[in-house]
């Protein structure tokens, strides 16, 4: 997953952070379970449902889900606190992260 993130975030430039949630993140997965990914970048001209068929989650070992978002869309979704927003900052797993630290939703830890 590092390696990937790594990778991806050097083909995309305006990446802020890169982690996964869920099953994953929780260490409850199991047969058939994908990999959820979250990507935040600076900004981006396309539309939120075309954003991740530009990364290539094929290269990763498991099937995996990834939804990208901008850093304002980010910021709105967190102040929203709806489910998915707390379920986002409670088990986000952050592989890499450049974010200032003092940005909403930069608390989750940083996989070393």
């Amino acid at each position: 997953m590092r390696a990937w993130a790594t990778l991806e975030a050097k083909r995309h430039p305006g990446v802020l952070r890169i982690g996964y949630f869920g099953s994953y993140a929780r260490g409850d997965w199991g047969v058939g379970s994908d990999l959820d990914l979250v990507a935040v970048v600076e900004d981006s001209p396309l539309p939120f449902h075309e954003r991740a068929a530009r990364w290539n989650i094929l290269e990763l070992p498991v099937p995996a889900e990834l939804l990208v978002y901008t850093r304002d869309e980010w910021e709105r979704l967190l102040a929203s606190q709806s489910r998915f927003a707390r379920q986002l900052l409670q088990e986000t797993v952050w592989v890499l992260a450049d974010i200032v630290q003092d940005q909403p939703g930069s608390s989750a830890p940083v996989a070393t």
